[in-house]
């Protein structure tokens, strides 16, 4: 039996995304529910295009309501959800409609992948996993004024089907007076409100207070286990933005309380080292992040890069520091399997082809 699906969306002033948002899922969509937050541009006129089941609703600076308004008038079996500024890509649509011919009617969720971002040569560098597809009887709900989340139980399914960000528009003080309005009513923060209003604080170049927001989330020792790793890495940023280097090594490693070490703070303690030409050190912790395995499903946002390319392209700058030729081409080879036309890796050919294997002299490949 077929699934029918109902996408739900909440837009305001989406002008430049909506319209490629809604072309990526016309064949998934049995019907497109969108809800306007109060939008000043074309927003709405180019939704019309697509459904006639557009609903005003009035913003209270709580994203969970907008959101649980839209799921509610919903009608098919299924509810998807989308941001304005996400798309589906044909590979995925094409996952997607053997899905939508094959679900089983118990499954309760599906969980699919989340593409963040992608780095420079156009490969995905950031991944998460959401529960992106629901069914509409089980009425889950969202929670959170900001940065909301669904709660979902249930036979839940994985899937490999993946939504891209393909986002455009600058960050905006939304999220940030949302919270702080919050905070001005004396509204108490969960541990994930701490969490991430410690990054809107972050991203809006307030590091002491981002620190002291991240202590406080890791102090209720409550937080999710990728929250903690996450959070111990925000913190390092925030104290190298503030020049402690100190206090910065003392977040990389507090991470290890929560997991192994993870590759990206792996190559956050090479790069560490390699600044103060600590050669062993950083060989170390680059070979390290080489070696340890992506997980096949990963609940956090996995960080592509340290897993694949990035510390080969360091180690190749390591060995040549260090004289080793022969290992600096082996490893500017072995990033070049992810990122054969990067023009790092050419760079670092022309460079190495006029080094001797046993000649001394450190040169300057490129890293990144």
């Amino acid at each position: 039996m077929t699934a029918g699906i109902s996408l739900c969306l909440i837009v305001r002033d989406e002008e430049p995304v909506i319209g490629r948002c809604l072309n990526s899922v016309q064949e998934i969509a049995d019907e497109i529910v969108v809800v306007d937050t109060g939008s000043g541009d074309q927003t709405k006129d180019i939704v019309s295009r697509y459904t006639d089941k557009v609903y005003d609703f009035v913003w209270v600076d709580d994203f969970a309501a907008a959101r649980n308004f839209a799921f509610s008038l919903a009608t098919r079996d299924y509810i998807l959800w989308l941001d304005a500024d996400d798309v589906i890509l044909q590979p995925d649509r094409d996952k997607f409609m053997v899905l939508k011919h094959t679900l089983d009617p118990a499954v309760d969720s599906v969980l699919m992948v989340y593409n963040l971002a992608r780095d420079e040569n156009g490969q995905v560098a950031l991944s998460l996993r959401r529960n992106r597809l629901v069914k509409r009887s089980k009425h889950f709900r969202w929670v959170g004024a900001v940065h909301e989340y669904l709660a979902v139980t249930g036979h839940i399914i994985n899937s490999d089907i993946a939504v891209t960000h393909l986002g455009i528009k600058p960050d905006s003080d939304r999220n940030l007076r949302i919270f702080e309005g919050l905070l001005d009513r004396g509204t108490p923060f969960s541990p994930r409100d701490l969490y991430y209003y410690a990054g809107e604080l972050m991203e809006h170049g307030r590091p002491e207070q981002a620190i002291a927001f991240y202590q406080r989330f890791l102090a209720t020792q409550q937080g999710w286990v990728e929250d903690n790793i996450a959070a111990c890495g925000r913190m390092a940023d925030c104290y190298l933005a503030l020049n402690d280097e100190e206090q910065y090594l003392r977040c990389i490693y507090r991470s290890f309380d929560y997991d192994r070490p993870r590759p990206d703070f792996c190559c956050r303690l090479g790069d560490c080292f390699l600044r103060k030409e600590q050669l062993p050190q950083a060989i170390f912790w680059y070979t390290l992040a080489t070696q340890l395995q992506k997980p096949v499903i990963a609940w956090g946002v996995v960080n592509h890069t340290c897993y694949t390319w990035l510390p080969h392209l360091q180690l190749c700058a390591c060995y040549d520091r260090a004289g080793n030729y022969e290992l600096a081409r082996k490893h500017n080879e072995l990033a070049a399997e992810y990122i054969p036309d990067d023009p790092r890796i050419r760079a670092n050919r022309q460079y190495l082809e006029n080094r001797s294997p046993t000649a001394g002299t450190p040169g300057q490949p490129v890293s990144r």
